[in-house]
């Protein structure tokens, strides 16, 4: 096969299991009352059935779950690098590092052609193609790519963040409440590792569990933590990743029953919705914060996970 020179991007995400000791056991506040929303949690898990399949020797490629809004995809051979790309309609192309585990990969364009292709690297940033294909995508689970854990939003029934996500919504009597509580929970609990965001190497997959568990981390892990706990909650949320100014960041986009998408706002005051996002949250002061943000302009989104 002709070798195929594959640009390789810097991200950071989640990783695919928990790790990490154990957290205390949950503890309802005891100043707290139940709220009137049902704070019972639900895990998606993604499958790869095998009924749309595309394969060969090494590498596989399962479709069968596009309607819920994501693939499956896994490599068992013998290269060390292989990188996994999805191209949406909307012409983004997202760039995935690929292992023998079966992970789901979200189909963040929307409605219409994917164009799915895996490479094994040859030397260098030189890859050859392994499999291609493409497959027509039609989403009917409209919330399926932001209810579903993936690569980046990596969570399972036995992660502990689901017990997490249980306590903080005890007392919410809304989705929005919900919002609230977990957001104040990742500003007031977790802190900004700023060595680890010095030394993050392409590739980093960070575990929710274990950013919940040290209380520290960078923008991604923020971001990823906040995203399964609302996921869970059966909040749709976006984990965002793109520039804030000029730096490389991540924040969160979620849906709120009767107000629709709120991109890149977490916080209402009761009047009008603020824009903020938990790392600069847990990090800026507030008024500075609000300066920076302002209306969105300073946030381009590049990547939904």
């Amino acid at each position: 096969m002709l070798p195929l020179l594959l640009a390789v991007f810097l991200f950071t995400g989640c990783a695919s299991s928990s790790q990490g000791g154990e957290l205390p056991e949950v503890q309802t506040p005891a100043n707290s009352q139940k709220g009137s929303r049902d704070n019972s949690t639900t895990v998606l898990v993604p499958a790869a059935p095998g009924i749309e399949f595309y394969e060969n020797e090494v590498a596989h490629i399962d479709c069968s779950n596009t309607a819920e809004g994501y693939i499956m995809a896994w490599y068992d051979g013998t290269c060390q690098k292989v990188k996994f790309q999805v191209t949406g309609p909307d012409g983004v192309t997202y760039t995935y590092n690929l292992t023998s585990a079966c992970e789901a990969f979200p189909l963040s364009g929307g409605d219409g052609t994917y164009n799915l292709a895996i490479y094994e690297n040859i030397s260098g940033n030189q890859y050859s193609t392994c499999l291609t294909t493409s497959t027509v995508v039609q989403i009917t689970n409209e919330f399926g790519p932001t209810l579903y854990p993936n690569q980046y939003v990596d969570f399972t029934p036995d992660s502990q963040v689901i017990e997490k996500a249980k306590e903080l919504s005890y007392s919410a009597n809304s989705d929005l409440d919900v919002v609230r509580n977990i957001y104040n929970y990742m500003i007031q609990n977790v802190t900004y590792d700023f060595e680890k965001a010095d030394t993050v190497q392409s590739g980093y997959l960070c575990n929710v569990d274990t950013t919940l568990q040290t209380g520290t981390g960078i923008c991604l892990d923020y971001a990823a933590l906040m995203t399964s706990m609302l996921r869970v909650e059966g909040i749709p949320t976006r984990m965002e990743v793109g520039y804030a100014g000029t730096a490389y960041h991540a924040w969160i986009s979620t849906y709120i029953k009767d107000v629709g998408w709120v991109n890149g706002v977490i916080q209402f005051d009761g009047t009008s919705w603020q824009l903020m996002d938990p790392t600069f949250g847990a990090s800026t002061g507030e008024e500075d914060l609000k300066k920076y943000i302002g209306e969105g302009d300073n946030y381009v989104t590049k990547y939904i996970y």
